[in-house]
């Protein structure tokens, strides 16, 4: 009776055990089943559902008479999906040929346990569809878009390219990648327990969106000859390089910004000759850094003598200064305890204002400058607009590199008035000269002019207003005069054309160190001197043999006006 007594309560025991976990078992169910329900359900969805995105095609940019400068090729993704697999083997040895590919890299890839496994991405169609057209298990060929631009090396450090991911790196393309980029599409597909794809249609498709159309003010053919013309100086005076700019000084649309050497955008990542070479990674990117470095904006220098244009207006507009007033040279000015030496060693003797401009003279500068006295000087640097950005619409933009004013005395000043000691970028110098001889009024440099979708209907115009006047009309009409005076009888007689009023100003400034006697030659000129409808700059960076500015800058842009006049419409008087 003892052990039937002992062994019921020991049944009972394990009964109500079980019980107790077949009661929480329920309940949890319950649980599960009626309140988490909606939970779970999307979960189990989610374990049967893929999705892929439809890469949207990037917009086009065209130039002002609507060239396509940068448009998309379609290319194919070439992806495994492993579920699906059933000859890894065969699938390994046909992609290794056909996409050109080391086999242990392809091998690693498909051997990858995952949902889906990118093998290769801008593959050529052609390779695409002879891999979709194979009927392999398990492998995904989807259609992408690669960037492409038509004209190669033109206008590379402008337009800018794209990575892997399509998305803008430098230049343009990032700099309105807002516009560009377009709106990725979705395929949404069902799979079994195994994760293999059922119909890609058995839950929808939403279509990507085009990215708009990007309309710039350069113009291809401009920049095309400026490219050549200053290639063939930068091989016949053997420079480091050479930066060109062309713009309409009255809007502040550029037609040109060349910088060469320039580079390959459907190929950005290589660099020339055998340049890659024993480089480190971190030394490979600096070297294609320096390569994507667009000079015009992102790099300062000496301006030299044409920054006399500056200082000129600013001692006319505070009337320090009047054009009969009577200057002599001996070929240097001592100020304070320096000799500061003119560039005509013997000196040009007695002159006027005018002769003192046409024959840049520095004595005569200096003797403006240390006139207009520090605290104005800098006054007109900042209403002028040197001491902020030009506010291009490109990345990377460089600021003026100045004195303190606490900091400059009469020596920092004199250098300062003709050129020296301070720097800044040739965009900024366009800019700032177009501004002082359009009237008066600063304006705005830019290339983005509309943006179009892909129906032609304008989304967007972009307005680039005048800003306020920065000299008065009466000064500006003034310096164009000056500066005709220059190209007429001066020193930049090499960039006259025949049948056209043009004005200019030549310069050659010597690099730091100055002991390396390195340095920079180049050229502002501006037609019609009267009524200025193109503005055009050449910069050439150290340059073997003759150096001056007048002598090999201002003929790079006479050339260029001589083509560009007849092009723009613009008439011989």
């Amino acid at each position: 009776m003892k052990n039937r007594t002992y062994n019921k309560k020991k049944i009972f025991f394990v009964f109500s055990c079980a019980l107790i976990l077949l009661i929480l078992l329920f309940g949890r169910l319950a649980w599960l089943m009626i309140f988490r329900a909606e939970e779970y359900q999307k979960k189990a969805q989610q374990l049967h559902e893929r999705e892929r995105d439809i890469k949207a095609a990037r917009g086009e940019i065209v130039d002002r008479n609507g060239k396509i400068l940068a448009t998309n090729r379609t290319v194919c993704t070439i992806s495994v999906i492993h579920s699906q697999l059933k000859d890894s083997e065969k699938v390994i040895k046909i992609l290794t040929k056909a996409l050109h590919m080391e086999e242990a890299q392809v091998r690693k890839k498909v051997k990858k346990i995952s949902s889906m496994e990118r093998i290769a991405s801008n593959v050529e169609k052609k390779t695409g569809d002879k891999i979709r057209n194979l009927g392999l298990d398990g492998v995904k060929v989807d259609e992408d878009f690669k960037r492409y631009y038509p004209y190669g090396k033109l206008a590379s450090k402008v337009l800018g390219f794209t990575g892997g991911d399509n998305q803008g790196i430098i230049g343009l393309e990032v700099q309105y990648e807002d516009y560009l980029k377009g709106i990725n599409g979705q395929i949404l597909t069902i799979t079994d327990a195994r994760g293999i794809e059922l119909d890609e249609e058995a839950e929808g498709r939403k279509e990507p969106v085009k990215g708009d159309t990007l309309k710039i003010s350069l113009d291809a053919n401009l920049q095309k000859y400026a490219e050549q013309m200053a290639e063939k100086v930068m091989e016949e005076k053997q420079a480091e390089k050479v930066a060109i700019l062309l713009m309409n000084p009255q809007n502040g649309e550029i037609f040109a910004m060349v910088n060469v050497p320039e580079f390959d955008l459907n190929d950005p990542f290589s660099l020339p000759g055998e340049e890659k070479k024993n480089l480190t990674p971190e030394e490979e990117q600096d070297a294609l850094n320096r390569m994507w470095r667009n000079e015009c904006i992102s790099d300062t220098y000496e301006p030299g003598s044409t920054f006399k244009i500056i200082t000129a207006s600013a001692c006319l507009e505070e009337g320090v200064v009047k054009l009969s007033d009577r200057f002599h040279c001996p070929g240097y000015k001592v100020v304070e305890d320096r000799k500061i030496r003119c560039h005509k060693v013997g000196g040009h003797g007695a002159e006027n204002f005018v002769e003192g401009i046409q024959n840049s003279c520095n004595p005569v500068f200096i003797d403006i400058g240390l006139r207009l006295g520090v605290n104005d000087f800098y006054k007109y640097f900042q209403k002028f607009g040197l001491l902020s950005p030009t506010g291009v619409d490109l990345p990377g933009e460089a600021g003026t590199i100045l004195h303190k004013k606490n900091r400059v005395g009469q020596v920092e000043l004199a250098t300062m008035s003709f050129g020296q000691s301070f720097q800044v970028t040739p965009m900024q110098m366009a800019a700032t000269v177009s501004s002082l001889i359009n009237g008066g009024k600063r304006i705005t440099p830019h290339f983005g002019v509309e943006v179009t979708d892909s129906e032609k209907k304008k989304t967007e115009v972009f307005s680039y207003g005048r800003k306020k006047r920065i000299l008065s009309a009466k000064t500006s009409e003034t310096m164009q005069e000056l500066l005709e005076g220059v190209v007429a009888k001066g020193s930049g007689k090499k960039a006259y054309v025949k049948g056209y009023h043009i004005g200019g100003k030549t310069a050659t400034s010597q690099t730091l160190p100055r002991s390396a006697g390195k340095y920079i030659s180049s050229f502002i000129g501006l037609a019609p001197a009267e009524n200025p409808q193109v503005l055009g700059m050449c910069v050439i960076y150290n340059p073997k043999g003759i150096y001056y500015g007048g002598t090999i800058a201002a003929p790079v842009i006479g050339n260029i006006f001589r083509e560009t006049f007849p092009y723009l419409g613009i008439e011989k008087e």
